[in-house]
């Protein structure tokens, strides 16, 4: 049986850092009106924030991988509280950017963490389902904490949306103190996670990692004007919703088969995406297939960020905290990558972002065999 009571106090982590990252961009025009700085300005709050996590993630797990893993947590969650109430008191649009650089700092290493923590609690056989149930925080957080945080900036004030975010610190640091068990750090000799890149199986998978992620983004960093080129201007909200709602899902057929059939997940979230992507960019506009595509969309991205840690963690066994950072670098850094990718393409036409898009997220097809899974799932569990 799941440690629920735990893995739930992970997932509500792992919602506070999504929350923490994306939720500038809901509440855009409010900050930028009182920041006194433009709306592109403002952006650069998500941007500046991923790019710290790419670049932070490596080095910043490495400095801790002695450090008790609870002990950690506790210690991250308290920085998102502290970051969070600077933000929503801060008048200076220059100590906003800073602080949001050390929320990025704490959420490569967030990430990290809680993939690892969440399988090493679990009983053998259920690690994937466990890390499903701890990264059901990410889609939780883009379905509906990001339409409350907006709404909450909207009806009230933006620093009230921040503030919230703290607050549920508060609660948070005592759930994880009285319901997440200890577990040690890494050996007296941890590896470090340029070390462990070169495990038999890791390349191949950073890259599925950061050629998906770079897909995604390509596309959906500008789904506004990729609809407004298919005649589907008055659509975003409404896709958005369905993919949010659709990321539920996709997680949870991945958490079902996570443990038995790694690699056909990997396969599935990738092609499953891609046809998504194509189909809007065929759609020529027609709602019904417009939503289609974004619920497709969402359920074969919902599961991937999941995947792709087990799958890292599967590969690493006793070094899966180090390796993690690899994959969270990756990722982060190709959010950055395709925003920019996207913005370059976008002025030979919003109709070739679909396409690029696609073809990024199927190209790991190519290579997928040679991940190597032949180490059981709970290998990572020798680590305690």
């Amino acid at each position: 049986m799941l440690p629920l009571p735990a893995l739930l106090a992970l997932t509500t982590t792992v919602f506070l850092g999504c929350l923490t990252e994306v939720l500038p961009a809901g509440l855009l025009l409010g900050m930028s009106e009182d920041l006194g700085v433009s709306p592109s300005a403002t952006g650069q709050l998500v941007t500046v924030y991923a790019i710290t996590t790419a670049l932070t993630a490596i080095p910043l797990t490495g400095a801790t991988l002695r450090v008790p893993r609870k002990r950690l947590l506790l210690a991250l969650i308290f920085g998102f509280l502290a970051t969070n109430l600077v933000i929503a008191v801060s008048s200076s649009y220059p100590l906003v950017l800073a602080t949001r650089v050390i929320s990025g700092a704490l959420t490569g290493v967030m990430w990290s963490l809680v993939a690892g923590y969440a399988m090493r609690l679990a009983p053998p056989g259920l690690t994937g389902r466990a890390l499903a149930v701890a990264m059901s925080g990410t889609p939780i957080g883009f379905a509906l904490g990001v339409p409350a945080g907006t709404a909450l900036g909207e009806f009230a004030d933006w620093r009230w949306a921040f503030a919230a975010m703290a607050l549920i610190s508060v609660p948070l640091l005592a759930w994880v103190s009285a319901v997440i068990p200890a577990v040690p750090p890494e050996s007296s000799r941890p590896t470090q996670p340029l070390a462990a890149s070169r495990l038999p199986g890791m390349r191949p998978v950073l890259a599925t990692v950061a050629l998906f992620s770079l897909g995604h983004n390509v596309a959906y960093t500008y789904i506004g004007p990729v609809l407004a080129g298919l005649d589907a201007a008055p659509m975003p909200g409404a896709a958005l919703l369905v993919f949010g709602c659709a990321t539920v899902g996709g997680l949870v057929a991945v958490g079902s088969a996570l443990d038995s059939r790694p690699r056909a997940v990997l396969v599935s979230c990738a092609a499953v995406t891609a046809a998504a992507i194509l189909l809007l960019g065929i759609s020529d506009g027609v709602h019904g297939l417009v939503l289609a595509a974004a619920g497709l969309w969402g359920l074969g991205f919902g599961g991937a960020p999941t995947a792709f840690q087990a799958v890292t963690a599967l590969l690493a066994g006793p070094t899966a905290d180090a390796a993690q950072s690899l994959t969270i670098a990756a990722w982060n850094g190709a959010v950055a990558g395709g925003a920019l990718v996207g913005g370059l393409l976008l002025p030979l036409g919003t109709s070739s972002l679909p396409w690029c898009a696609a073809v990024l997220i199927l190209v790991p097809l190519l290579f997928s065999r040679r991940v190597v899974l032949s180490v059981p799932v709970d290998r990572c569990r020798s680590r305690r």
